[in-house]
């Protein structure tokens, strides 16, 4: 949750959407695009496909979670920011790019209107293991590595921002910028921007839209509102995976007492095997219901039996 002074979180849906799906701030996104796919590409114009509508977004706003945008090359994108994990957000990627391609389409018209489109994504949590902020990935063989322009027209950036940990002087990049406005925009005021974000006349841009964001009583109780329900979601998640970790603790408990079990029989029936020979099933079979303690007094019992006559009547003794 915001508190009244602070800006509003960038990476809240409500205000994402705000700053880079809405028609008055395209100079936004096209350097937000930029930051990312540049080079070889260069966006200097982009028609936004489902523009930010406040009326809208208070009545769908749980099934409007992306931007999608056309180039002025024809080349679309799908811009997505997620910040709490999402077990099966691959195939989310893939399934939201993949409609955006094939939407191109209309009824009757030829595959050779297709263009590239590629899927963008600020994720809010470590989605691959390796520490690099930024995986690109496009199509290409599995043995040669080598791409191939046929398949050229599918592409996914992921950018996993709890991965950036520059400091304001350490800041080069034009990508870098828009990181540091996404992770610490809520604390940036534009009477005092550090050096490295006065560089790019959009992020400054970005930063007054947060500070008037913040001012707005409708939009604040949006984003607040947004807000408390993700942290609300993020304790549940806590909540499900630490019920699970305790679950689990227990099945590797068990699993490991049951281990135990079976080796303490596994070595019984070898040793009775070689006093007294082949023991049958029926004997091996009551063995296997003896709790831990029962085996620990079979294993004492056996220096005082000689027989499998003596093994079963011991058994028969438990049951009495």
């Amino acid at each position: 949750m915001t508190i009244r002074g602070e800006n509003p979180s960038p990476t809240v849906d409500f205000v994402f959407r705000k700053l880079f799906g809405s028609e008055e701030n395209k100079d936004l996104l096209i350097s937000l695009i930029n930051s990312i796919v540049e080079p070889p590409l260069h966006l200097t114009d982009v028609v936004i496909k489902n523009p930010f509508n406040l009326a809208a977004y208070k009545e769908s706003k749980e099934t409007i979670v992306d931007i999608k945008a056309r180039d002025q090359d024809g080349i679309w994108y799908d811009i997505e920011m997620q910040v709490l994990g999402h077990v099966l957000y691959g195939k989310r990627a893939i399934y939201y790019a993949a409609k955006v391609f094939t939407d191109q389409l209309g009824k009757g018209q030829d595959f050779s209107i297709l263009n590239t489109t590629i899927g963008i994504h600020f994720l809010g949590f470590d989605f691959f293991d390796d520490p690099r902020m930024v995986h690109h990935f496009v199509l290409m063989d599995k043995d040669t590595k080598e791409e191939a322009e046929e398949l050229e027209f599918l592409q996914f950036y992921f950018v996993e921002l709890g991965k950036f940990s520059k400091d304001w002087p350490e800041i080069n990049t034009l990508f870098e910028r828009w990181v540091a406005f996404l992770t610490k925009g809520e604390g940036l005021n534009r009477e005092s921007l550090p050096a490295a974000l006065l560089e790019e006349p959009a992020i400054v841009k970005a930063v007054e839209q947060l500070e008037r964001m913040g001012d707005d009583p409708e939009a604040r109780e949006l984003f607040d509102a947004e807000a408390m329900a993700k942290m609300a979601n993020a304790a549940e998640i806590q909540w499900a995976l630490e019920k699970d970790r305790k679950a689990n603790a227990v099945l590797i408990q068990h699993a490991e007492e049951r281990g135990m079990q079976r080796g303490q029989q596994h070595s019984l029936l070898r040793h009775m095997t070689r006093r007294f020979g082949e023991v049958p099933s029926s004997i091996a079979a009551r063995i296997d219901t003896l709790t831990p303690m029962q085996l620990d007094r079979l294993d004492d019992a056996l220096y005082n039996i000689n027989s499998l006559d003596d093994v079963e009547a011991w058994l028969n003794r438990q049951q009495n």
